[in-house]
């Protein structure tokens, strides 16, 4: 059963990309939300590959692995594909479903139109992942 768009908020709340936004931004951003299902198998992204959108997990679990070594197991209400999304750089991993998947996707013309439309999302985003590389170089 998909998401109505108060779920899908929820959920966009809990990834600290957006943990900054408003509720109406919030909001915004569900809008340009697609809910789509995954099977079993199935490569999500390619290390190198160009970014082209950003993901976060409704149901299920992936493996996340770099030059063939697994980095993670990531399951629902975890994200990935932003850097490479924000970046337009290549993707620094490969992301495969271990199970079943229900995900959100955000396009990167979708976003970054959403982006152009709210300036001020520029800045929350920026904060959030400034707040991320800080976090990951002070445990690194």
């Amino acid at each position: 059963m998909p998401l109505r768009s108060n779920a899908k908020r929820d959920l966009l709340k809990s990834v600290p990309l957006f943990e900054h936004c408003s509720r109406r931004e919030l909001g915004k951003i569900a809008g340009i939300t697609d809910e789509i299902a995954i099977d079993n198998g199935k490569v999500l992204i390619n290390e190198g590959d160009r970014g082209r959108e950003f993901f976060v997990i409704v149901s299920g679990e992936v493996d996340v692995r770099r030059n063939g070594r697994k980095l993670a197991t990531l399951g629902p209400g975890t994200y990935f594909g932003e850097i490479a999304l924000l970046s337009q750089q290549p993707r620094t991993a490969t992301v495969k479903a271990l199970t079943p998947l229900r995900v959100l996707v955000i396009a990167d013309q979708a976003f970054v139109g959403l982006l152009d439309e709210m300036p001020e999302l520029w800045l929350k985003v920026a904060r959030s992942l400034a707040e991320r590389v800080a976090a990951d170089e002070q445990s690194g």
